[in-house]
């Protein structure tokens, strides 16, 4: 993955470099034979990069699903290994969110952010190099506002990591409930409960005489 990456950023850095080319010295000489290479090479490099694009793609997904597979049998490994007393203390649900939520979460963590913050990385520094061999000061002015962007991103990262661990507790507490009330035992303790509230509202809208008398079996 790390190959291609580094592949599809030097293919993409080729065309404003082929632009150049055609606009100063191309066009100019009116060289009909390197501008038919110039255009050659504006097709193929995004058939390359797309294919490129595909393979890394896949390469991508067998790893993610290999991260996935390989944490969901380490902890439920490890979940068999804990003692009585820890299951009586944790609620399945919670459980079941972990092993299913937090490990998909922590697959895209590598598959995905893992390998943009490479590639963002590798694009930067390239890029860099061909805008000082371009034009250095454009580069200067470029890069004199990064701070601010930088400033910012940290301060949205910071919000974005609270709100992401919030919404795993949310989700772990939601699949907690649903689990305890879809069993057979929580539905039938959710039926009962409910089943006495309407007999408790029932009896406020009868006279008081009628209630005891259906509370006494008369």
């Amino acid at each position: 993955m790390l190959i291609l990456t580094l592949v599809t950023t030097a293919l993409s850095l080729l065309t404003p470099l082929i632009m150049r080319d055609l606009i100063d010295r191309t066009l100019p000489e009116r060289n009909l034979s390197r501008l038919i290479m110039l255009i050659v090479g504006l097709l193929t490099i995004p058939l390359l990069t797309g294919a490129l694009n595909v393979w890394q793609r896949q390469l991508n997904a067998r790893v993610g699903e290999g991260v996935v597979y390989d944490l969901r049998t380490a902890l439920f490994s490890h979940l068999q290994r804990m003692s009585l007393s820890f299951f009586t203390h944790t609620k399945v649900g919670e459980m079941m969110s972990r092993i299913n939520n937090d490990v998909v979460g922590a697959q895209n963590a590598i598959s995905n952010t893992f390998v943009n913050i490479i590639i963002s990385f590798i694009q930067t520094v390239v890029l860099l190099s061909v805008m000082f061999t371009l034009e250095w000061r454009l580069t200067l002015i470029s890069i004199a506002i990064l701070p601010l962007f930088l400033l910012a991103a940290r301060r949205l990262g910071n919000r974005l990591r609270e709100i992401a661990r919030l919404q795993l507790d949310l989700t772990a507490n939601m699949s907690a409930m649903m689990n305890e009330m879809l069993n057979i035992s929580g539905a039938l303790l959710v039926k009962l409960f409910g089943a006495l509230t309407r007999k408790i509202n029932a009896s406020k809208n009868v006279p008081h005489g009628y209630a005891m008398a259906a509370s006494s079996g008369l």
